[in-house]
Parts: structure tokens; C-alpha cells; sequence
């Protein structure tokens, strides 16, 4: 009998261990700032970029948003979409190195865009929609250092990027890959977000699968964890009840 018991305790044990280990895996999948679609071809052009800002926290909303944009390799012709409740300052930067295109030499860029005024509430997120009039068509990715602050005072700093090999860091920054020209991309199968894109801006619209994607993956792998544990208890259920029959047979 006491054999049995410490089955039906082992089994209650690896059950727990397993379901909180995917669910926190769930939470943590979905936690990160992202941006979508997540890749465009080199060099394209009139395109949208969607950073899905979401609150981790328990206790505080997040009610500033930093995104840096990369001026090593500048996106030409930024424009932000107006975001209900929230603010947009736009920061330029004059460009080291000036940019050469069919109209004329670009001499400065968008560097920084903050939004202020507005709040993500604990469980919940925001799209921040970027419009671009050119992408770089000299590197293979873009990288957006990002800043989330809280009402508490707390800033999350999503600035880390992980090295060609190794695991996704902590608190990585949002991540834009660029493919080859004329090689299929993200822009055309990935997001969408909170706020409706007007007509002209669809392409960016679509991404928001790719994030839902992952979330309900995360989710899947949760329920799953808890189906087997609770498999594994109902084993174990059946083995304690044949053990006691076995006790009660005579010899």
C-alpha cells in the first residue's frame, strides 16, 4: 500500500512541475516587445512596421513607449499612425554617413519615437503602426531598441540581442530580418493589431497571426501539459484502487 501512495505522490509531483513549467513557458513566449511583419526584402519600399507592446507586469501599466530606430542603417520617410489615447514624439538625428536616392541625398533620420499619454493595462497590449518610404538594402537585419516604462515607476529595457548560435536573451530587443530582394518575406503573410490599419497600410495588417501564432502555441503546449499530468494522476488513482482490492482478497 505505502508503495502505491508514493506513486500517486511522485505522480502529483512530476504532474505539478510539468503544467507550471509550460504555462510559465506560455506567459514568457508572450511577454516580449515584437515587431511584425518580421522580415521585408531589402531595400523595399512604402511599407508599414508594427511593434506589439505588451504588459507583463501584475500591478502597473506601462504608459511610455521608447522605440530607437537604427541609423547606422536609417529608415527614409517615417511616418507614425495617430494611436488613440497616446502621443508621438519623433526624435531626428543627423546621419553620418547621408543616404543617396532617385530624390536627392537624405542628410537625417528618424532615431527615436516615444509615445506618452496612453496606458497597457496588466494582461493586455498595443500595436504601434510605422509607416516607412524605404527600407536599408545594406544589412541583414534591423535591430529596435526598445523602453517600457510603468506607472510604478519601472522600466523594462528590451535592448538585448542575442548572438548568431545562441539562446534568446532575457530581454531581447525587436528583431527585423531582411531577405534578399525579391525573396518571399514576412511583410506578406505575418500580423495585424488592436488598432484597424486603414486600406492602404493591409499589408502591415496581416501580421498579427504570426504573434497570435505563438501565443496559442505556448497556450497549446500548456493545456498539454495538464492533460498528461492529469492522465498521469488517474494512473496512478488506478493503481492505489487495485492495491487496496488486492488487500481485501483472502489468501
Amino acid at each position: 500500500m505505502s508503495s502505491v501512495r508514493a506513486t500517486l505522490r511522485r505522480a502529483g509531483v512530476v504532474t505539478t512541475l510539468a503544467a507550471t513549467g509550460l504555462l510559465a513557458a506560455a506567459g514568457i513566449a508572450s511577454a516580449h516587445v515584437t515587431v511584425h511583419p518580421e522580415s521585408y526584402a531589402k531595400g523595399a519600399t512604402d511599407g508599414v512596421l508594427t511593434f506589439r507592446v505588451p504588459n507583463e507586469e501584475d500591478g502597473a501599466g506601462t504608459t511610455k513607449v521608447q522605440v530607437f530606430l537604427p541609423t547606422g542603417h536609417p529608415l527614409l520617410g517615417v511616418l507614425v499612425s495617430p494611436q488613440d489615447g497616446w502621443t508621438a514624439k519623433v526624435t531626428n538625428t543627423k546621419l553620418k554617413k547621408p543616404v543617396k536616392t532617385d530624390d536627392g541625398t537624405i542628410t537625417d533620420a528618424v532615431s527615436e519615437i516615444t509615445w506618452t499619454g496612453g496606458r497597457i493595462d496588466p494582461g493586455h497590449y498595443a500595436d504601434f503602426n510605422v509607416a516607412f518610404g524605404q527600407l536599408p538594402d545594406d544589412t541583414d537585419q534591423l535591430v529596435f531598441k526598445t523602453l517600457q516604462t510603468y506607472s510604478d515607476g519601472k522600466t523594462t529595457r528590451w535592448i538585448e540581442q542575442p548572438a548568431q548560435g545562441d539562446e534568446e536573451p532575457e530581454s531581447p530587443a525587436p528583431v527585423l530580418k531582411l531577405t534578399a530582394k525579391g525573396a518571399d518575406s514576412g511583410a506578406d503573410t505575418g500580423a495585424g493589431g488592436t488598432t484597424p490599419l486603414p486600406e492602404s497600410s493591409k499589408s502591415a495588417a496581416s501580421t498579427g497571426s504570426t504573434a497570435s501564432a505563438s501565443d496559442s502555441t505556448a497556450r497549446g503546449l500548456g493545456v498539454a501539459g495538464l492533460v498528461v499530468g492529469v492522465l498521469g494522476l488517474a494512473a496512478a488513482g488506478f493503481a492505489l484502487a487495485r492495491g487496496r482490492d488486492g488487500g481485501a482478497r483472502p489468501e
